[in-house]
């Protein structure tokens, strides 16, 4: 099976939300879920001061669906909501 790159979407509650706890356990989750230890992230400023935090990594692609995943992430403390806005499969 070949790897897939996945880009999550973290949208936080408020604008007082810190991202930086958002990010280190998001990756936590991430690492639970696939033990992807390779990621980019990127802050995405949406309006009025609200930013969304975006994770890329790499899983297998025989991991199947997210959805457990965007389940966990969407549960921590801050969290508004969790989106895949692209997979990829990866070459090479």
């Amino acid at each position: 099976m070949a790897n897939v790159v996945v880009t999550l979407r973290i949208m936080p509650q408020s604008t007082d939300v810190d991202l930086s706890k958002i990010e280190d356990e998001a990756k936590k989750e991430i690492v639970d879920f696939c033990s992807s230890k390779e990621f980019k992230t990127s802050i995405e400023p949406i309006a009025f001061g609200l930013k969304a935090f975006n994770i890329i990594f790499v899983m297998d692609e025989s991991k199947g669906s997210t959805e457990a995943l965007e389940n966990k992430i969407s549960q921590i403390s801050g969290v508004e909501s969790v989106e895949v806005t692209d997979v990829r499969r990866a070459i090479g």
